[in-house]
């Protein structure tokens, strides 16, 4: 397909065929061998080296940076096989302290195995510069961060990043490759659960590394392979027809999440809402650098984790449950999970594609349980 059409449409048509009597949408192929003699071609030989709808999914995720996509079981499955490819030659993984947990817990197991996880404030280069330094690294960023929202400067932490020879990795979950391009600020890959918005169904676990670096591919492909972290065709399939709609489904969710978090602010029962660009010292970069939308995912504390439990507890509409990305709004008290660090009052709420009016509707009644501190 032409590259005159927007990520938008070549997302569409991601896959397909477009000879006469194929079908509209890339068929769900479930195999584990292929016919195969003489000098095996590798994709076509055991189906944990390759599969169509593997292709299919990894082009769509490809054209919408311009690189090419890995993808994997998990987005743990990707973590994992993105931080073994990288350690090799290097001393230690800087990470956001204030990051998703899972990865914290991860590049922890993996200690014996290559770099040491060294935790770091990323809005603060000068500090991430002198970790970087210490020693061989790898630079894993996370903008915006799950569950605090905080923004880190991409250009000025991939410029650190390449001063100190460490090749920087991003997390970009929470914005999705549409609202955010991280190659383009100098990223060498961009990570993705795809059971989050990328998918956006709350159907699928997966999860993908995108790049442009060939080595780095063929490295991550190696991993999964011989680790065998493969997606499954049924996986697949649910993932890309997901995608397809996410151009749709992520501005709705961008727009009703910035109007919660605004009527959130200020209101009596709500101590802090954490939304991108609402941090003062950061609104301008938000601006620069996600200049479509701030995603589907924001958080707030109120006065305590009885009082959070009370609200999660109270909604009519807002279903009680973890992961974000969903067409169906979710919350939790995030400190309800082992190993995060997030405040025990805070909630994090991941904004579907109900109407915004019906959710602020659903939020304030829930707040309306607790007495006004």
């Amino acid at each position: 397909m032409s590259e005159t059409f927007s990520a938008e449409s070549r997302l569409i048509h991601a896959g397909s065929d477009r000879s006469a009597g194929q079908p509209a949408t890339p068929p769900l192929v479930p195999t584990s061998i292929y016919v195969s003699e003489g000098e095996p071609r590798r994709e076509r030989a055991y189906g944990r080296d390759g599969n169509p709808g593997w292709e299919a999914l990894e082009e769509a995720l490809g054209r919408l940076e311009d690189a090419e996509a890995v993808v994997f079981a998990s987005g743990q499955a990707a973590s994992m096989a993105l931080m073994l490819t990288l350690a090799q030659g290097r001393d230690r993984i800087v990470l956001p302290a204030d990051g998703y947990y899972g990865t914290r817990v991860l590049a922890d197991k993996l200690r014996p195995h290559g770099a040491v996880p060294v935790p770091a404030d990323l809005q603060d280069l000068a500090a991430v510069a002198s970790e970087l330094k210490a020693a061989p690294a790898v630079l894993w960023a996370e903008t915006p961060t799950n569950p605090l929202l905080r923004v880190a400067d991409l250009a000025g932490l991939a410029e650190t990043a390449a001063a100190a020879g460490a090749p920087m990795i991003v997390d970009n979950t929470t914005a999705t490759s549409l609202l955010q391009r991280p190659l383009d600020w100098g990223a060498a890959a961009s990570l993705y659960s795809l059971t989050k918005a990328a998918s956006g169904h709350s159907d699928v676990i997966a999860g993908a590394v995108v790049s442009r670096d060939a080595e780095l591919l063929a490295g991550l492909r190696s991993w999964r392979s011989s680790g065998g972290g493969i997606l499954g065709p049924f996986e697949s399939w649910l993932a890309l027809r997901g995608l397809k709609t996410l151009p749709l489904r992520i501005a709705r969710q961008s727009d009703s999440a910035l109007r919660i978090a605004r009527y959130l602010t200020g209101h009596p029962r709500v101590r802090a809402v954490h939304y991108p660009g609402f941090e003062r010292s950061t609104a301008a970069l938000v601006r620069r650098q996600m200049p479509h939308g701030s995603g589907p995912l924001l958080s707030f504390q109120v006065d305590s984790a009885r009082a959070a439990d009370q609200v999660v507890a109270t909604s009519r509409l807002i279903l009680p449950a973890t992961s974000f990305g969903g067409v169906e709004s979710t919350w939790e008290r995030r400190a309800r999970w082992a190993g995060e660090t997030a405040p025990d009052g805070l909630i994090r709420l991941s904004v579907g594609v109900e109407p915004a009016a019906d959710l602020i509707t659903d939020i304030d009644r829930a707040l309306d349980t607790l007495e006004v501190p």
